[in-house]
């Protein structure tokens, strides 16, 4: 039963459908992967980074949203439920307990790098059959780097 008809062509609406429900797959998963770090963030730099942690939670949640937004105005139900992000999300995440803030820091590069690189594929995949998609996926990705470098930029000088 389609309660909202799309305005493109199935072949179209299939790809742009697929790449906008990884998107908010990934989006969700990156914002409880912030959060659980913002718990459980310790060391000397916990309250900077434990601030940073909600600007990329709040940054994941509001794309989220117009993620799923989009996918319903062309007829594609969104799926955020839990049981969907937990079966599909491949992101990497910390561990459980205490984290150290360095950790933390890695994590999230790491995190926002693997987010990143899925959304290059996606811009790629949805450029001539949704460039209204493509603008939104490019958006999110400028927004994302800019998180990640801020990440990346507390570790300085690499410990690796």
């Amino acid at each position: 039963m389609a309660v909202v008809k799309s305005t493109l062509p199935e072949p179209a609406r299939k790809v742009t459908g697929e790449a906008l429900q990884d998107t908010l797959v990934d989006l969700l998963g990156l914002s409880l992967i912030g959060k659980q770090a913002h718990w459980n963030i310790v060391g000397p730099r916990f309250r900077s980074i434990h601030l940073q942690l909600d600007e990329v939670v709040d940054t994941a949640r509001a794309y989220a949203d117009t993620v799923a937004e989009r996918s319903a105005a062309l007829g594609l139900p969104p799926d955020g439920r839990p049981k969907t992000i937990a079966a599909e999300f491949g992101l990497p995440g910390p561990e459980q307990g205490w984290v150290r803030d360095t950790d933390v820091v890695q994590v999230m590069v790491e995190a926002l790098e693997a987010a990143i690189g899925r959304l290059r594929e996606r811009i790629a995949a949805t450029d001539e059959p949704d460039p209204v998609t493509q603008d939104l996926l490019i958006a999110i990705t400028a927004d994302l780097e800019k998180q990640r470098w801020m990440f990346e930029a507390e570790n300085f000088p690499s410990e690796k």
